[in-house]
């Protein structure tokens, strides 16, 4: 029996990158095209008009526009005024 621990490597010695979450444009700015939104565990916001939900629960613009929040859903008004606004005016 050894009587000296012998030169292993140590079983715990890892440690993960963080996740960066969080919201990262707020509503009344300006998001290009493919700009993160918000990256977030589970969906607690949900994508609306012209956003896109990631495989990761990240929500990324589709277009060119300014970002709003209503309730849990996030939108993005576009810049262009050809795009079609659908419904989302009526709020």
């Amino acid at each position: 029996m050894a009587h000296k621990k012998g030169q292993g490597s140590t079983q715990n010695g890892r440690d993960s990158n963080p996740q960066f979450r969080g919201v990262k444009l707020y509503g009344g700015e300006f998001a290009k095209s493919g700009s993160i939104i918000v990256r977030q565990c589970g969906t607690r916001w949900k994508a609306g008009y012209l956003v896109k939900l990631c495989s990761d629960h990240t929500l990324m613009a589709l277009t060119e526009g300014t970002v709003r929040f209503r309730g849990r859903m996030v939108d993005i008004i576009p810049a262009d005024p050809t795009t079609p606004r659908l419904a989302i005016d009526r709020v």
